[in-house]
């Protein structure tokens, strides 16, 4: 697989870069490659979570009360706001 490769210019501090030259000299790597495994490694820690599961949040209990079952929606949705706005 061929990976596509942009060149770009990236602005970061002279100790910074003095470091990680070191660093990349002493592991036999080159800056390009510790560079791209350290914004990985960030990437990665900052991962979107997983998908969304609403939580199980019922209760015991036989469904609706004798005088609403068979309701429809909408009148079910009209009394849950009765009394509230207008």
């Amino acid at each position: 697989m061929v990976a596509n490769i942009m060149k770009t210019t990236v602005e970061i501090s002279d100790d910074l870069l003095e470091t990680a030259k070191k660093v990349a000299a002493r592991e036999g790597t080159t800056l390009r490659e510790l560079i791209e495994a350290g914004l990985r490694q960030a990437l990665a820690e900052r991962k979107m979570p997983g998908k969304f599961k609403l939580r199980k949040a019922s209760f015991r209990g036989k469904g609706l009360q004798a005088p609403l079952k068979g309701a429809s929606w909408d009148r079910l949705r009209e009394m849950a706001y009765e009394g509230r706005g207008t």
